[in-house]
């Protein structure tokens, strides 16, 4: 732990403060604190956005950085992706697995990310994945914030991996996955549901479901989790990931589905750009979006997050684990363009995953975690619109990682421009 005393930030109600850590823990915070020690460390933050910092609510860390291996998913499909790492899962080695995940966090903690939810394969022949990634956890632990989810990729009663779940949750691992569109047929989706969520509860553990990630409107897994949280009083611990059907359903189902989901109080969350990039491919024209109906639910009150889900592997060939893009293209997919709306995008990435991963301590009030990113920009929404550069990413109190601000210079003839692109450059046309 360290102390820290940042001066000169604008936090996201666009209020002008200072922020004083000490012993890792925001002790004040403030405009114009005084009385610092003189011992302390400074930062200025010239005026720049201070955020919480950014949360990934849903990641495949075992897989991820694997892209062409065993080759490259030509049709970019799902199922092809599935095929792909089935064929991958036995020859992967302990080191490499950590060697990948390990650049992942790197990658994350630069973006400003410093807490992942990584749902990890249970569904082989051994559980070399959970062992790989509950040693990345441990060793990051104090840069980073790991929390994994016991993952039956194959499905739970399709790949007989129940055993090799229970294990994985012996071994440390926080959360109960699942999913239960993958089983042979609904009925054993619903009983995969059942025995998992009776796991949870016995063990008073969270519960996070691949849930409906598909177009078929009739894939209504999210029913029956919605059903067995209530029944085994799991209400408020309970996340639905992906929900890509749901795009797909009628009103009419949704108006009675969205209630149930308010009833047992699950969380969201969504997965802009994997599920806009996988789903709809059976379609010709009209293309659906493949993205569930994230403004109406945000709506409704449920907490909804996005996750990255893939960067660099079968399923996605893309990525650097911004956080930032992914509520990029979550606003546009989802018409979600207001003022009001971008900032319930800026929140999917921050404190609405902190809310369904039950993170204590987080956020910029006094008490909290000395944890935060100052970014190069004015205001969440222009932190939206530019992905700016990470001026400073605080762990603990720790500067943890630092970025140059971003100035493009510019010779046009006998004129010279420095740009920066926020609103700083132009603020005289801004009313």
């Amino acid at each position: 732990m360290s102390d820290l005393f940042i001066k000169n930030v604008v936090l996201e109600n666009g209020k002008n403060s200072d922020i004083l850590i000490l012993n890792g823990k925001i002790s004040d915070i403030g405009p114009s604190i005084k009385n610092v020690s003189g011992d302390i460390e400074i930062v200025d933050a010239k005026g720049w956005l201070a955020t919480p910092p950014f949360i990934d609510s849903h990641f495949h860390l075992d897989a991820t950085l694997s892209y062409g291996m065993p080759r490259v998913n030509q049709s970019g499909t799902l199922l092809e992706g599935i095929s792909l790492w089935g064929e991958l899962k036995p020859t992967v080695r302990f080191d490499d697995l950590v060697e990948r995940a390990e650049t992942l966090c790197r990658w994350s903690i630069a973006r400003g990310t410093l807490a992942i939810r990584s749902h990890v394969d249970v569904s082989g022949n051994d559980l070399i994945g959970v062992e790989a990634m509950l040693y990345v956890k441990e060793k990051l632990k104090s840069y980073i914030d790991i929390q994994l989810v016991a993952f039956p990729q194959d499905g739970l009663l399709r790949s007989g991996c129940l055993e090799n779940l229970k294990k994985a949750l012996e071994l440390g691992v926080e959360v109960v996955g699942g999913i239960p569109h993958f089983e042979r047929t609904m009925q054993q989706g619903a009983e995969s549901i059942r025995t998992l969520c009776e796991i949870a509860e016995k063990r008073g553990l969270l519960v996070d479901m691949h849930c409906d990630e598909s177009d078929d409107p009739l894939s209504r897994h999210i029913e029956t989790l919605t059903m067995e949280t209530n029944r085994v009083g799991l209400n408020g611990r309970v996340a639905g990931s992906h929900l890509t059907s749901m795009h797909s359903m009628d009103n009419y189902y949704y108006s009675k589905l969205i209630s149930l989901m308010l009833e047992a109080n699950i969380g969201v969350i969504a997965n802009p750009l994997i599920n806009i990039t996988l789903q709809g491919r059976h379609d010709t024209y009209p293309k659906r979006r493949g993205l569930t109906r994230v403004n109406e639910q945000m709506n409704e009150g449920l907490d909804v997050a996005f996750g990255h889900d893939c960067v660099m592997d079968p399923w996605y060939p893309l990525g650097s684990h911004d956080m930032l893009e992914v509520a990029n293209m979550a606003l546009h997919v989802a018409h979600m363009t207001g003022q009001s709306e971008m900032m319930d995008c800026f929140r999917a990435v921050t404190h609405n995953p902190a809310k369904i991963m039950h993170l204590e301590n987080y956020g910029l009030t006094k008490g909290c975690s000395g944890d935060l990113v100052i970014l190069q920009a004015l205001d969440p929404i222009e932190a939206l619109r530019l992905k700016p550069a990470r001026l400073f990413v605080i762990k603990g109190g720790k500067i943890i990682s630092t970025e140059s601000p971003k100035l493009s210079k510019l010779k046009l003839g006998e004129e010279k421009f420095e740009i920066d692109f926020t609103k700083k450059d132009f603020s005289w046309k801004i009313k």
